[in-house]
């Protein structure tokens, strides 16, 4: 149940039956709750094209509108407005229908088949703060299609396949080490030190682009090493997924692509698209409306290696033969757009595409409180895993403080609960687009706009439920106060904004939706003594609002990968 959707169908089907287009029925929620619940401006366009009053025309739709039982009060207001009130019956009934229905009446979209790219990392380098979004938003966003009724398939889309492995390799050889030997650790030691050489040791730079170039070659010693590597890296990689909640379906990387890079590079030859440029070859994707300049995509540089633009192309043919999806979505941050343009317009050139439509939704960046990206104390980039602890230590200093009786064993779980809900709602209540800044004591922060605050939300109506059980339910009775009210307003709002976060690509409205649940169902726990309630019927019908709140916020929280805590 949409409720905006069956509102603007009455209202549309009122200003048809009397005699203006049903076009102008579309109903909003009020920005004046003071005044009504939703209203409809629609009048006021109708009177520019009718060339009427938009008062009148708003006060002949309203008297249609005043006959329906729907409504607890219908009024014109100036200029144009039309403010719709609902009955309490009404709403009770909708609520009651909601709680009987297995997935709450919420959304079922038409369903495609979708790929979502949103992990990114490249293999032997540490996760850093910078792909924190990437994971947390595009693991939402899978959840989110998923409960929406989408096949999707992520896929991390490992970086394993370009010139840091023939760094490491070079590196790992100037130093006689041997692949069996080398850690995580050494890992994340070796390649930076390799990359910083090869900026100043020309000689080294050419060294590990050749090996690179032996690697997509298919020399068998060079691939026995890079597969050690590889398993080395992603053991790591997995840990720090796994500590989030975040998880993929497929584990492929640019390797994956390789055999497919052959038939993208025929395609662009038959197609004509290939140009020399400087011993490199290139693909002209610059269009003749583009308002700013865009510069060829290179598919293969001059030494004969591919680089990320092929292997993307590569990924991009696997993907359409293995899974041939209706969309393919890519969450970085928005330095790549660019990168990401140039792929399109390429698969689009060679007809890899066809039937398949790729989007690119970037994100902003993390920054510090000087509003920097964010940095350690001593100015280098954050590892993700550093992070981690950081927030997981944070959040278990807090259990340790509470005066709840927890188990040594359970404090451990909690923390990560409360470590990683403050991660990842601290990052998605802010739009995609935004950048933020990271602070750890706001993110923790049992109050205010948190993942512990709805956690303790959730705690707080499932403690109440514990309590009732041998209670009573029942009917969902209309309201008898504001807060009570209020509440159940809210819950037909849900389905609107997981179609919002979806159209979007933003998790941030399920979160907004979240807060405005958690808040309201504070509002109204705190004026109502709901277990001493002495009127039997009345104490059912809350019992029920309660656990029709519970569900509500299970399906919206795990959707944003959250978990309950036992206890808070």
């Amino acid at each position: 149940m949409n409720i905006l959707t069956v509102l603007t169908e009455i209202v549309s089907h009122a200003f048809a039956k009397r005699g203006y287009d049903a076009s102008y029925g579309g109903v909003t929620v009020s920005n004046r709750p003071d005044l009504c619940h939703y209203q409809c401006n629609g009048a006021l366009q109708a009177a520019k094209v009718c060339k009427a009053n938009p008062l009148s025309i708003a006060g002949s739709v309203a008297e249609e509108l005043r006959g329906d039982s729907r409504f607890a009060s219908v009024e014109a207001a100036p200029p144009g407005f039309i403010n719709l009130r609902l009955s309490d019956g009404y709403l009770a009934g909708m609520l009651q229908e909601m709680a009987g229905d297995e997935r709450l009446l919420l959304p079922l979209m038409e369903r495609k088949t979708i790929v979502l790219d949103y992990g990114g990392p490249n293999v032997a380098k540490p996760l850093h703060v910078g792909h924190l979004r990437s994971a947390i938003i595009g693991d939402s966003m899978a959840r989110l299609s998923r409960f929406l009724g989408h096949t999707v398939i992520s896929d991390i889309h490992l970086g394993d396949w370009g010139l840091q492995m023939g760094l490491i390799i070079a590196e790992m050889e100037e130093r006689g080490l041997d692949a069996a030997s080398v850690t995580l650790d050494d890992l994340n030691e070796i390649y930076p030190a390799a990359s910083a050489r090869s900026k100043t040791d020309a000689a080294f730079a050419e060294k590990a682009a050749g090996k690179t170039a032996e690697l997509q070659a298919g020399d068998p010693a060079l691939r026995a090493v890079w597969e050690r590597l590889r398993a080395t890296s992603v053991e790591g990689l997995r840990q720090s997924y796994d500590m989030m909640g975040v998880s993929f379906d497929c584990w492929y990387g640019e390797s994956d692509a390789d055999p497919y890079i052959p038939p993208v590079m025929d395609m662009l030859r038959e197609k004509g698209l290939l140009r020399e440029s400087e011993g490199a070859l290139v693909v002209d994707v610059a269009l003749p409306e583009d308002k700013e300049p865009m510069p060829p995509m290179m598919v293969q540089k001059t030494n004969g290696a591919y680089i990320y633009g092929t292997t993307d192309l590569g990924t991009l043919l696997q993907r359409k033969r293995d899974f041939n999806p209706d969309e393919v979505w890519y969450f970085t941050d928005n330095r790549q757009s660019l990168h990401f343009k140039q792929i399109f317009r390429s698969a689009g050139l060679t007809g890899i595409l066809k039937t398949t439509t790729c989007h690119h939704f970037p994100f902003g960046t993390v920054n510090g409180k000087d509003g920097k990206p964010f940095k350690t104390r001593d100015g280098g980039v954050m590892r993700l895993s550093d992070l981690i602890d950081s927030v997981i230590q944070n959040a278990r200093e807090k259990v340790g403080a509470s005066e709840i009786d927890i188990q040594e064993d359970e404090k451990g779980v909690i923390a990560r609960q409360l470590g990683m809900a403050a991660l990842r709602v601290g990052d998605m209540q802010n739009h995609r687009t935004k950048d933020y800044i990271f602070d750890l004591d706001r993110f923790l922060a049992s109050e205010g706009k948190t993942g512990p605050y709805l956690q303790y939300t959730a705690v707080r109506i499932r403690s109440v439920l514990t309590k009732a059980a041998e209670l009573e339910v029942g009917p969902i009775l209309p309201p008898t106060s504001d807060t009570e009210r209020d509440l159940m307003l809210c819950m037909p709002l849900v389905s609107d904004a997981l179609l919002r976060a979806f159209a979007d690509k933003a998790p941030s409205a399920v979160c907004d939706i979240l807060f405005e649940l958690a808040g309201r169902f504070n509002r109204f726990y705190f004026e109502h003594k709901i277990l001493q309630q002495p009127d039997a019927a009345r104490r059912a019908s809350w019992l029920s609002l309660l656990a029709l709140t519970d569900r509500l916020l299970t399906v919206l929280l795990n959707i944003l990968g959250m978990e309950v805590p036992a206890h808070m």
